[in-house]
């Protein structure tokens, strides 16, 4: 039996990804999150080691928001036992049955690419999990209700452990956890959401707690506070007074919905000319449908949630999709991945990059590491499906679009904290974001804080 509680920090320790927390008690874990590593290569190669404890000792998994770097690791705990339930709100849960499932399904695809083409270093090569192993963690999961709400059944409590899940902002269905494990209180931010998001709501305010291990993806930084509509409508104007296009790589989740709501916005209030624009996303289409089901959680009421439905053409299928290389007209193309870094967005930049009519534009932030981030850092060669391109197209980042709360965003939320939690750990975020985020509530909260490295483990 574990005296007390420990907390282990098994992912977002030193970089932005692979969000894993194992508390540990009374000889019981749980896990907070269980996202995949993404970007760099060394980071990715995580998702391959064996979990640092046996996943069938896990009781329980509770999940903050549906982005695979929080939830994408499922399918593969479960591959090697865990049987446990996965709990999150009811919007995570229909959000992972697409994001889990096109992420299997995009594994397999990769596996069999390799073996095809016989470049694999292993033989054969294998998916991280399969479509299956994503069925198989979907049955396990269980809807609960937001504490700040009137939803039914809100919270999960199993003995000496309780787990309250309150709306944050960040995405839809996305929360933060309070959790009350043998009697300590210790608060998971998860990715904080802003009070000014064009579709998601302010996050609820934050509740007491023992223990903080908060978010810093923009530790360091403070979003550009310019105003989004007369922005973007000038990216717009200048893109289609030369005769040019706009690309707009999209994250499915959130920020393709966000765009589509700006855009058509723009296009309604005749800010920007009648263009035709096209959602290519199969996941994003699907999403957006998501969105339409749960909008009692966002700003946008039933008919404007319909109505982005009905001015933008959903381009589902290959052959649709590939009906837009014969556009002649100026259009807007939202496409996945939001970093670029892979596919349908990726056969319309290769399209697009070399003409310096058209516009790339980036709507989110951009993992160290992706296609996405060198574009946006100004590289003038890409590579894209394994050869070299010149960089022509004008590109651009709307950094005000972000779904991350900013360092000023983050403090003032925390400003609302009943009392000051003992500790503070600082997570989910490159090195430099998160040692200045734990300067900032060292100095300007006085709350002591640290940056935890990953294997780190801290009793409470």
């Amino acid at each position: 039996m574990t005296n007390g509680v420990s907390l282990t920090f098994l992912g977002a320790a030193g970089t932005v990804t692979g969000s894993r927390y194992l508390l540990t008690f009374n000889g019981r874990n749980v896990l907070v999150d269980c996202g995949l590593f993404q970007g760099y290569k060394h980071l990715r190669e995580r998702n391959w080691r064996d979990f640092p404890i046996d996943p069938s000792s896990i009781e329980a998994v509770f999940l903050t928001h549906a982005h695979l770097d929080h939830s994408g690791y499922l399918p593969r705990l479960v591959q090697n036992g865990f049987n446990g339930p996965v709990f999150c709100t009811k919007a995570t849960r229909d959000l992972c049955k697409i994001l889990l499932m096109d992420a299997a399904k995009l594994q397999e695809e990769e596996a069999a690419y390799r073996n095809r083409h016989k470049y694999s270093r292993h033989e054969p090569a294998l998916p991280l999990y399969t479509q299956e192993d994503a069925q198989k963690a979907l049955a396990l999961f269980e809807v609960v209700g937001f504490s700040d709400s009137d939803d039914p059944e809100p919270g999960v409590s199993l003995g000496d452990l309780s787990v309250s899940f309150y709306a944050n902002g960040h995405i839809l269905g996305s929360s933060f956890l309070d959790v009350q494990a043998a009697g300590k209180h210790i608060l998971f931010s998860g990715d904080m959401g802003r009070g000014n998001d064009l579709i998601m709501r302010a996050p609820e305010l934050p509740v007491y707690c023992d223990y903080l291990v908060i978010e810093s993806t923009y530790g360091n930084r403070l979003h550009d506070n310019q105003d989004i509509w007369d922005s973007t409508a000038k990216i717009v104007n200048e893109t289609v007074s030369t005769g040019g296009s706009l690309l707009i790589p999209s994250f499915a989740v959130g920020r393709a919905q966000a765009m589509l709501y700006l855009i058509t916005e723009l296009r309604d209030r005749k800010m920007i000319p009648y263009l035709p624009i096209f959602l290519d996303s199969p996941m994003a289409i699907s999403v957006t449908e998501v969105m339409q089901r749960h909008h009692r959680y966002h700003r946008l009421n039933k008919a404007r949630c319909q109505q982005l439905s009905r001015d933008v053409t959903f381009t589902r299928t290959v052959e649709e999709s590939m009906t837009l290389n014969n556009l002649h007209v100026p259009a807007i193309i939202l496409s996945a991945s939001g970093m670029a870094t892979g596919g349908r967005v990726l056969h319309h930049l290769s399209r697009m990059i070399g003409d310096h009519r058209n516009t790339v534009l980036f709507a989110g932030y951009q993992a160290p590491g992706t296609r996405g981030a060198r574009l946006v850092a100004g590289e003038s060669r890409i590579k894209i499906f394994g050869r070299y391109m010149d960089v022509r197209a004008r590109i651009e980042a709307l950094d005000f679009l972000s779904a991350h709360a900013d360092r000023m965003e983050l403090l003032r939320w925390l400003q609302h904290m009943p009392t000051a939690p003992k500790r503070c750990f600082v997570t989910h975020g490159e090195e430099s974001a998160s040692d200045q985020f734990r300067i900032s509530l060292n100095e300007e909260l006085s709350w002591p804080a640290c940056v935890p490295d990953m294997g780190d483990v801290v009793k409470l």
